[in-house]
């Protein structure tokens, strides 16, 4: 079989790449060892966040922000420190990326069928020191339809060439080689797994019914990350964030295995930046799963309080929503905090209700659907938890409430008997936090973080609750909620230039190879560094495939 382009993935970046290349004129066949109901890819399950920087939204919520800023921002986050190797072309990509950031993204997004809602949030509001990890102003657009409605457009735009004859999807399709002929690669081989009807998301069958051979003038690797291959994350785990813990919940599908990465190393690419990450610490057990050991990130306000398995209060910069990578490097070296794989949130009904919020298109139903009024009276004007919070509340493994402290602490100690918590202990620390709320002031960092947020038009209204008591009675119940560290993504990947093309550990061009997305490390093998500034991962997508599928049009046209 022959065709102008094969794409291996049908998540977002692949068909960004595939959408370029059909608009070209030229034949695309998209390859994936899943079934259809998964076109769309990680994508597809995930909150939306786009990462633009000085737009309206901002503007319309009094944000001042800057392509100056944003990329001050990004350079103190990445703390790119191999230039000479593996970050040479990471850096570039950076650049590259913030600067579609800040002057063509949200434009281009329009025009593709991407609506933003008005919500500005500030994600990773960083480790308390200009010069250092986190976002200045707040940068992360919710897209109306969250995933859905970032993947939708292009998956719709692929299935429409599908149905005119312009485009090849094949499904359960697993790719196991790449063809090299004479230095350039030139196609793939693999095997047809057995048809398997799983919903999306669903572990399926790895059956082989037969084998496939394609040959083509390109082929893009859009594969993912290696975040649902536990045996990966631990082999590749760095010793700067101590040990990986015994146990973690993953965030993303089992399919997301690091398949991609192992094809293009076969075919003499260079795979750099293996050991950054980026794994959630605020993961919670599913209380419906799909995939194997299925867990959801709480998107926190910053006023719960945070505490590792022993009932000591994490320092700055431990603060719910700040520094993702700080906070996980310390629960991971900390003496008294590695000894267990699990920390606490410690809240209360008030906090809960208007400060949780839990990634994932199937968790905010309101935005997927696109319903705007449900969006206004529910998270401006409702009472009580957001429905998908209160169903964890019911039904969750990791959450437990009480009217008093003395409870909350012996339900606590049930749930997690191996780390049994001191009430006393706890009760010290709420109550010295609770001593800082008096005064529109304050020594306590974490206080100085919430009054910092609420002056900010869009967390005082939608995000951050006033500061109060904790322990106030009626602010209660009291609230504790079990966290796990949450497998994501992969930051490093197949090294690529500018155009998406791949290259060799010497530097050279794989001709012929493509690499887009996670498998790239969102652009050059890892234009995050070590830190990402939230609403990256789905931008560099967008890019990543939007950059391999114009290169590919102008190489093979």
């Amino acid at each position: 079989m022959k065709t102008d382009v094969v794409i291996i993935g049908s998540g977002l970046s692949g068909l960004v790449a595939a959408a370029e290349v059909i608009d070209a004129g030229l034949h695309v066949t998209v390859l994936d060892q899943e079934n259809s109901n998964n076109l769309g890819g990680q994508a597809y399950w995930s909150f939306g966040g786009l990462f633009i920087v000085d737009s309206p939204e901002q503007r319309h919520l009094r944000v001042k922000d800057s392509f100056e800023l944003a990329w001050s921002d990004w350079r103190d986050s990445a703390q790119f420190d191999r230039l000479e190797d593996q970050d040479a072309w990471a850096v570039k990509w950076a650049k590259a990326y913030v600067e579609f950031a800040a002057e063509e993204k949200r434009s281009w997004i329009r025009e593709q069928g991407i609506e933003l809602t008005p919500v500005v949030g500030w994600a990773e509001r960083g480790s308390g020191a200009a010069g250092s990890h986190g976002n200045s102003v707040p940068r992360f657009h919710i897209s109306w339809g969250t995933g859905t409605g970032v993947s939708g457009p292009f998956a719709e735009k692929v299935l429409q060439a599908h149905r005119d004859g312009k485009a090849d999807l094949c499904f359960r399709h697993r790719v196991t080689e790449l063809v090299v002929t004479d230095g350039t690669v030139t196609g793939v081989r693999g095997s047809v797994l057995e048809p398997d009807a799983s919903a999306r998301g669903v572990r399926s069958s790895r059956v082989v019914e037969s084998e496939f051979e394609i040959h083509s003038q390109a082929v893009v690797v859009a594969t993912g990350g290696i975040g649902g291959n536990h045996d990966l994350v631990r082999k590749y785990w760095p010793d700067r964030l101590g040990n990986a813990p015994a146990h973690m919940i993953s965030g993303v599908p089992a399919y997301v295995d690091g398949s991609g990465l192992e094809l293009g190393e076969a075919a003499g690419a260079n795979v750099v930046n293996r050991d950054r990450m980026w794994h959630y610490t605020e993961g919670i057990r599913n209380w419906d799963p799909i995939w194997p050991l299925h867990g959801i990130r709480i998107l926190p306000g910053p006023t719960s309080m945070w505490f590792d398995a022993n009932g000591n209060r994490l320092p700055a910069p431990g603060l719910p929503g700040h520094d993702t990578i700080g906070t996980l490097r310390h629960l991971r070296t900390d003496p008294s905090s590695s000894a267990f794989d699990h920390s606490w949130f410690v809240l209360n009904q008030r906090i809960i209700e208007k400060e949780f919020a839990l990634s994932g298109s199937e968790q905010n139903p309101d935005l997927t659907n696109h319903d705007r009024k449900a969006v206004v009276k529910d998270r401006l004007f409702g009472k009580g938890a957001p429905a998908p919070v209160a169903a964890f509340l019911e039904h969750g493994a990791d959450f437990v409430s009480s009217d008093t402290l003395e409870g909350l602490v012996a339900k606590m100690n049930a749930i997690a008997p191996e780390a049994q918590l001191d009430t006393e202990l706890l009760r010290r620390q709420i109550e010295s936090r609770d001593l800082q709320v008096e005064n529109a002031f304050s020594k306590d960092s974490q206080m100085q973080s919430i009054r910092n947020a609420r002056r900010y038009l869009g967390d005082r209204l939608m995000r951050v609750v006033a500061p109060h008591r904790i322990l106030d009675p009626a602010a209660g119940p009291l609230i504790a909620v079990k966290l796990h560290v949450l497998t994501r993504k992969s930051l490093g990947g197949l090294q690529t230039d500018l155009s998406g093309r791949v290259l060799s550990p010497e530097g050279r061009l794989l001709n012929g190879l493509y690499a887009v997305g996670e498998a790239s490390g969102f652009g050059g093998g890892g234009m995050h560094g070590y830190n990402a500034l939230e609403g990256t991962f789905l931008g560099g997508c967008l890019f990543t495939g939007r950059q391999a599928g114009r290169a590919i049009c102008s190489q093979v046209i």
